[in-house]
């Protein structure tokens, strides 16, 4: 077993990965996938910038041809040498894991497999073949936690010689998370935002990424739960209007349906009841939001859930990606996860 957990991974990178031919990659942090993805690509010593060297490929792809992965695998390169062959958007497909099961039995010798995938549950194929092969190094990435992103703020400060104060630092660590590089992505802004002073204050913060002590998100997010679409389009409303940043939407969001997802799976794991998995597990949540948070338990299975939650991971991404966009992507996505609530609790 060569299941690589999402703390390791540097240390993994380090010493073993030179080790290994197969690797994959996956978690509901799709930008941590997509980041640690391209490290073990650099570490194979592969040109990336071949087009002979590097094979691209949508895992939608295999499965119109379940034996091209042990075709482009076994390929000899055109001018010799190793290639990589790097399989993205993968799920649960059965053409790919049929061919990482006999990969995993008679690794390359000349080629490396990276695969990335999203949040696959535990005991889904694509996940149970990787983790249970010695061949195949399986790398979680979850959701940055605050050490994570202490350490993500200190090497990109370092680069420049930038301080930061506590106190911003801690509001920045209130705006970061979710996804690693949307917040990677927002450190750097502020960063070049600062070019030129020695400290960077809660002013800046604020001026830069957003002030964060607008109003509560919570009455977005349960308008979501609950499937309202009038209730969430006048809380959108009010958020818009307090200034705050719509990236705090997204991101809260994206944390209430994470801990659902978990919730949900203690629930199916060892058959418990919503109220009872919510003694144990949420008892952080405010008295007043407990009953739509348990009428989601109840009605919404851990499919569905991933399945929304990863539609959030894709708006945030592209939202840093095109920042013109984001107020569009964040009313479209949030807005269709709310009508899709209001299916589920209408069916349940």
């Amino acid at each position: 077993m060569s299941e690589i957990k999402s703390g390791e991974f540097e240390s993994f990178l380090q010493r073993s990965a030179r080790h290994y031919r197969l690797f994959v990659v996956y978690g509901p942090d799709r930008g941590l996938v997509s980041e640690r993805a391209g490290q073990l690509a650099k570490a194979t010593g592969v040109d990336l910038d071949d087009p002979f060297s590097i094979i691209r490929l949508d895992a939608s792809e295999l499965q119109g041809d379940p034996g091209r992965l042990i075709d482009e695998v076994n390929a000899f390169g055109l001018f010799g040498g190793e290639k990589l062959v790097w399989i993205k958007d993968a799920a649960n497909e059965k053409a790919l894991v049929e061919g990482l099961q006999y990969l995993s039995e008679s690794p390359p010798e000349t080629s490396y497999v990276i695969v990335e995938a999203g949040d696959v549950k535990k005991g889904a194929l694509l996940r149970k073949t990787a983790e249970t092969a010695r061949t195949i190094a399986a790398i979680a990435c979850y959701q940055d936690d605050t050490r994570q992103l202490n350490a993500l703020i200190d090497s990109e400060l370092a680069a420049t010689g930038l301080r930061m104060t506590p106190a911003a630092r801690e509001l920045l660590l209130d705006l970061l998370g979710g996804d690693r590089i949307a917040s990677r992505n927002e450190i750097r802004k502020l960063v070049l935002y600062c070019l030129g002073r020695e400290v960077i204050d809660e002013d800046h913060v604020r001026e830069i990424i957003g002030d964060a002590s607008g109003i509560s998100t919570d009455e977005v997010v349960d308008a979501v739960l609950t499937g309202d679409p009038d209730a969430f389009l006048h809380a959108i409303q009010k958020i818009a209007a307090s200034k705050t940043p719509i990236f705090l939407v997204l991101q809260s969001c994206l944390r209430q349906l994470q801990q659902l997802d978990m919730m949900r799976s203690e629930m199916e794991d060892r058959r418990m009841q919503p109220a009872q998995v919510m003694q144990s597990l949420g008892r952080g949540i405010h008295f007043r939001r407990k009953p739509i948070v348990e009428r989601a338990l109840r009605n919404w299975s851990s499919t569905d859930l991933s399945r929304e939650a990863a539609k959030l991971q894709a708006a945030i991404l592209q939202s840093r990606q095109r920042p013109v966009l984001e107020d569009n992507l964040a009313l479209q996505t949030l807005l269709s996860i709310t009508l899709q609530a209001s299916r589920r609790n209408r069916q349940g």
